[in-house]
């Protein structure tokens, strides 16, 4: 069988060139999604056109962008459909992973894609070890200043605030007040029952 699979994003936009180009490729059954955004997880069209598909089924669709969220989500859509015996064909870029040249085409787009995680990977790789060598500091901004830090830790060890006090006093979540108190603590066995 082919199962054509139609998207749009906006519930303004219309399915109608999506879906004369599907039925004219002779798909037996279509699904559709419409105002479902490509970034979304959730498309039940999608979803139901691949359940559909059977060993030998062709999935059919307008444009590869209909079907996957990006380059690297497609590929694995693709490979996933693959293992099961389906194969995609995509009207506007004229893929067909039936074909031995559809095959190397999107082959090809895998290597990129692969080639483009490297990349990036490499350049995030760079980019934390220059910010390391100019002495910044990495990751999420601290809660609390160094003075903050001690003004907490003598509150709630001399007994005057209790953790969701001061969790209120400085607007953080009482686990980052316990955090807090718990740092570079040595011995652990001194603090009160509640924070170990």
């Amino acid at each position: 069988m082919r199962i054509g699979y139609a998207r749009v994003s906006t519930v303004d936009q219309h399915l109608d060139l999506q879906l004369n180009a599907l039925h004219a490729a002779g798909c037996d059954v279509i699904f559709e999604d419409q105002g479902v955004s490509g970034a979304s997880t959730n498309r039940p069209g999608l979803s139901k056109a691949l359940r559909r598909l059977r060993t030998g089924d062709t999935l059919v669709v307008w444009r590869l962008d209909r079907l996957g969220r990006s380059l690297a989500h497609l590929i694995k859509t693709v490979s996933s459909l693959r293992n099961r015996g389906v194969e995609l064909r995509s009207l506007t870029e004229a893929i067909d992973t039936g074909t031995p040249t559809g095959n190397l085409v999107f082959h090809i787009f895998g290597a990129i894609s692969e080639f483009e995680r490297c990349l990036i990977s490499e350049r995030t790789a760079a980019g934390v070890a220059a910010a390391r060598a100019k002495g910044r500091h990495l990751g999420r901004r601290p809660a609390l200043t160094p003075n903050q830090i001690e003004a907490v830790r003598h509150a709630y060890f001399n007994g005057r605030l209790s953790m969701a006090a001061i969790a209120d006093q400085y607007r953080i979540h009482p686990r980052t007040v316990r955090r807090y108190l718990l740092k570079n603590e040595v011995g652990r066995e001194t603090l009160p029952e509640q924070l170990i």
